[in-house]
């Protein structure tokens, strides 16, 4: 009851907010009139990224009982609540630069796009940052060293060009429960 009660305001909230906006792009032209999925795939040449903060994130996930988030301890998975939580893993690295810096993000995007692309089973998987002055692509969230290298062997047969970059490294990774 009280996550429905909280979905619904969340959408009249948004109902709020828009109307407004949707009223004036109902008033435009109609060759200025363009669905809005076609006009953010337009602006952003495909590449929609969402970042949602970690606080967001425990709201979301919180125990729908108590309100309150459970202190998680250590990379144990006992006693903790359905939702998203990290530990320690592994990740397939396939994209690693540091030279050239004009390029560099979307040359990482691009990686993980082709990955993604072809494997879709990674969508939600591929994880694009930087560490001045590299960027990075890493794939996976893989509990075991072994799965991780199952996926890195996979990945360099279909992308031979940049098999010599890729590599299982340690890292945090997120489990969806």
């Amino acid at each position: 009851m009280k996550h429905r009660n909280l979905i619904l305001s969340t959408l009249m909230f948004i109902a709020m907010v828009c109307m407004p906006w949707l009223t004036l792009y109902a008033q435009q032209p109609e060759e200025e009139n363009i669905n809005i999925i076609e006009r953010i795939n337009q602006e952003s040449e495909g590449n929609v990224e969402i970042e949602v903060s970690e606080s967001l994130m425990e709201k979301i996930f919180a125990s729908p009982t108590s309100g309150k988030q459970r202190p998680t301890t250590g990379t144990s998975t006992q006693g903790r609540r359905p939702g998203l939580h990290k530990q320690e893993g592994y990740r397939v690295q396939i994209f690693n630069d540091g030279r050239n810096q004009a390029t560099l993000r979307a040359r990482a995007q691009a990686r993980g796009n082709a990955v993604a692309g072809r494997f879709p089973k990674y969508r939600g998987q591929i994880y694009t940052f930087s560490q001045s002055p590299n960027w990075f692509t890493r794939v996976g969230n893989f509990r075991t060293q072994g799965e991780a290298n199952a996926a890195l062997a996979e990945l360099k047969r279909a992308f031979p060009a940049f098999a010599g970059e890729m590599r299982v490294v340690r890292s945090q990774i997120v489990l969806i429960k």
